[in-house]
């Protein structure tokens, strides 16, 4: 049988478990302990402080694309002019200085006094061709597995890597690309990866450094894949055996990446109260020493900073919207289960690249806003591509979307006017009505929104930069050559005086002379 415990002691309990032992007094030191006490008060330490500081390189401003004091005035005139905005200024003229066009139209055309006044009676100027789907320079020539740069294959998710690192500005492949009229490209990694790293948007002229060559303000592009190259790569390397796995890999590396984002959204909320924090307390600890009185507030440790992780920032940067995502695709369902995760996860689709059956999911890509990047007649050469239609450029136009015709390819890069005249031959073959305009635009203005530089370059407008290309006829004409081509308003090839060689071809050639010369 329980016994009640007598009434006092339940009153003692109540008391105790009311009060706890904290409200008893701290014992005095004992007769005679006269050791020291610790009086020094912790600072209040800042982690951030503990992480070493180098310098951070600023962003080059995107007007800075329209600036080059380098460039003297030029004026060309007489000539028909395709602006790629819709006006055709037959005998028309076009000036340009420092940098940018400061007008365009018809005839006379005001010429500052100490211009170069090219005569272009019988020729045609279009803006400079711009490539949206590039390996120069990170696949440089001579092809060597020296000179391989452009795929990472050590894992699927490679998204910390950038072309730009790879690059190499003295590829001999650059003069021939420019002497094809072509002034700007996106220089993607390869297409082994899922997510293969960072592009890069260059001037297509030969330079000493990856940035001499920048696209002055290109906003960041990543680039992915999806089919058959990941699967193939890695399918005996741990996977993605199957297309199975790879969306499964998409769909985890964004949701690591939302992750992460949250863990940096915590750190940044928490640092901002514990700021507060150390903020209040110098204010209450100089109250109390105005008042002569001794002691400080007890400081509070700071939250740790979350490590940083360049993959992951990567593809966080995509899902806050930084990032322009260029997407390797073939299959029309592909296409589709790569736009259901984009909607998914929350982030925006830029292009998708080849996209040989976008024609049949073209109207969900447009109603998305999203590009196709795509050739005007390759197929076949594997099988997602054996369903490649040469209409299919000319189908993505007629419903409203935004096609570009790419290379990828060193020599495809020097004859994209005939790529993109066979493109629209196909088009109008097949009873679809695009004009030349259209067509002018898969090489430039389409592809300059690709890459998010269209409010610079793209089309001929008084306030756009300088990149021009005089043809000795009708781009569209297989006969027709690039005479000059004009990068940011100064001279980058003149057909008459033939490509500049590289580096890399002037020290051989010297040497080939030096040989000759001995014998």
């Amino acid at each position: 049988m329980l016994r009640r415990p007598p009434l006092a002691a339940s009153v003692c309990a109540l008391a105790f478990l009311a009060c706890g032992p904290a409200t008893r007094p701290t014992p005095a030191a004992p007769p005679g302990d006269d050791r020291p006490r610790l009086d020094v008060t912790d600072a209040w330490a800042d982690p951030e402080g503990d992480r070493p500081r180098g310098l951070v390189r600023s962003p080059v401003a995107r007007q800075a694309a329209l600036i080059n004091p380098m460039a003297k005035p030029i004026v060309i005139r007489g000539a028909t002019i395709l602006t790629a905005s819709g006006a055709r200024h037959d005998g028309g003229v076009i000036v340009l200085d420092g940098g940018a066009i400061t007008y365009v139209g018809p005839g006379p055309g005001e010429v500052p006094a100490d211009a170069t006044v090219i005569d272009g009676t019988g020729k045609f100027v279009t803006p400079g061709i711009i490539d949206a789907h590039s390996h120069l320079g990170v696949y440089p020539a001579p092809s060597a597995n020296a000179h391989y740069d452009g795929n990472e294959a050590v894992a699927p998710n490679t998204a910390y890597a950038r072309a730009e690192y790879g690059y190499l500005p003295q590829d001999p492949q650059i003069p021939r690309a420019l002497a094809g009229g072509v002034t700007t490209a996106l220089i993607l990694p390869g297409s082994a990866n899922l997510i293969g790293g960072h592009g890069f948007t260059v001037q297509m002229r030969p330079g000493v450094t990856a940035d001499d060559v920048a696209f002055p303000g290109a906003p960041p592009t990543v680039k992915m894949a999806c089919g058959e190259n990941p699967k193939r790569v890695y399918g005996e390397k741990g996977g993605p055996q199957t297309r199975m796995a790879e969306y499964a890999a998409f769909r985890a590396a964004f949701h690591e990446a939302a992750a992460y984002a949250a863990k940096q959204a915590a750190y940044r909320r928490q640092r901002a109260a514990w700021e507060h924090k150390r903020a209040r307390a110098a204010e209450l600890d100089a109250a109390h020493a105005a008042a002569g009185k001794r002691g400080a507030v007890e400081p509070v440790a700071a939250p740790e900073p979350v490590a940083v992780d360049l993959k992951l920032e990567t593809l966080a940067a995509v899902l806050r919207g930084e990032v322009l995502v260029q997407i390797h695709c073939y299959r029309a369902g592909e296409i589709a289960e790569m736009v259901d995760i984009s909607e998914e996860l929350g982030f925006q689709i830029r292009s998708f690249h080849h996209a040989l059956e976008a024609y049949k999911v073209r109207e969900r890509l447009v109603d998305h806003g999203i590009a196709i990047n795509t050739w005007a007649d390759w197929w076949g050469f594997k099988l997602e591509a054996f369903d490649g239609i040469p209409e299919n450029a000319g189908l993505f136009t007629e419903s409203g979307g935004r096609a570009t015709i790419h290379s990828d390819s060193s020599v495809g890069i020097q004859r994209l006017n005939q790529e993109a005249a066979k493109a629209l031959a196909s088009a109008r073959a097949a009873g679809l009505r695009i004009t030349d305009d259209e067509a002018l635009r898969w090489i430039t203005a389409n592809p300059a929104w690709v890459l998010g530089i269209d409010d610079v370059t793209g089309t001929l407008e008084a306030g756009k930069r300088a990149d021009v290309v005089v043809w000795s006829g009708d781009p569209f004409s297989v006969y027709s050559k690039a005479e000059l081509v004009v990068i940011s308003g100064e001279v980058a090839y003149d057909r008459a005086a033939g490509p500049a060689p590289t580096d890399y071809e002037l020290g051989n050639s010297a040497r080939e002379r030096a040989v000759k010369e001995t014998r």
